[in-house]
C-alpha cells in the first residue's frame, strides 16, 4: 500500500512557519504495511520555508482547480495560486497514484474537508487534497479517525 503523507507530519520542518507537526505514533501504525511517501506541495511549488501564510480566496481547492478561486498570501495578498497548483501536481507525480493520503488538517494545500478560506476555517479541501480527491484517492487528515472518500460535507 502506497500512502502519501504531508511531510510535516513525519517531522520535516516544512510548514509555512518553519515548524513541523509530527504525528509519528499514528503514522507508525501504517508503516509495517505501507510505503510512506512524504511530500510538501508548497515547497514542491517553489515556495520556501519559512514562507508567509496563505489562504484560499473565493472557494476551496476544487474551486481553485476550476479557476473560480485563488490562493493568496495573507500578509500582502500576493497570488500564489500557480505555485500551489504546480506543487500539488509535483506531489502527485512523486506519490505515484497512492492508495491513501494522510494530510495536515486545515492546510490550504492539504486540508481535508476544512481549510482556511476567506479569513476563516470553512468547509472544503485544500489544493492538493482536492486534486487527490478528484483522482479517487481516499483522504484522512491528521486529526480525524476515519477516511473521507466522498466530497466534503455541504455547509
Amino acid at each position: 500500500m502506497r500512502v502519501v503523507v504531508s511531510a510535516c507530519l513525519l517531522g520535516r520542518a516544512c510548514r509555512y512557519d518553519g515548524a513541523s507537526k509530527p504525528k509519528l505514533d499514528a503514522l507508525a501504525r501504517l508503516a509495517p504495511e505501507a510505503e510512506l511517501i512524504p511530500v510538501c506541495p508548497e515547497e514542491l511549488g517553489g515556495l520556501g520555508t519559512p514562507r508567509p501564510g496563505a489562504e484560499l480566496r473565493g472557494g476551496d481547492g476544487a474551486a481553485v482547480w476550476r479557476g473560480e478561486a485563488s490562493v493568496r498570501r495573507e500578509a500582502d495578498d500576493g497570488d500564489v495560486t500557480a505555485a500551489f497548483c504546480a506543487g500539488a501536481e509535483r506531489a502527485w507525480a512523486l506519490a505515484g497514484a497512492p492508495d491513501l493520503a494522510v494530510l495536515k488538517a486545515r492546510s490550504p494545500s492539504c486540508g481535508v474537508g476544512t481549510t482556511h478560506i476567506d479569513g476563516a476555517v470553512r468547509r472544503g479541501d485544500g489544493v492538493f487534497a482536492a486534486l487527490l480527491r478528484a483522482r479517487g484517492v481516499p483522504l484522512v487528515d491528521d486529526e480525524a479517525s476515519e477516511v473521507s472518500e466522498g466530497p466534503p460535507p455541504s455547509p
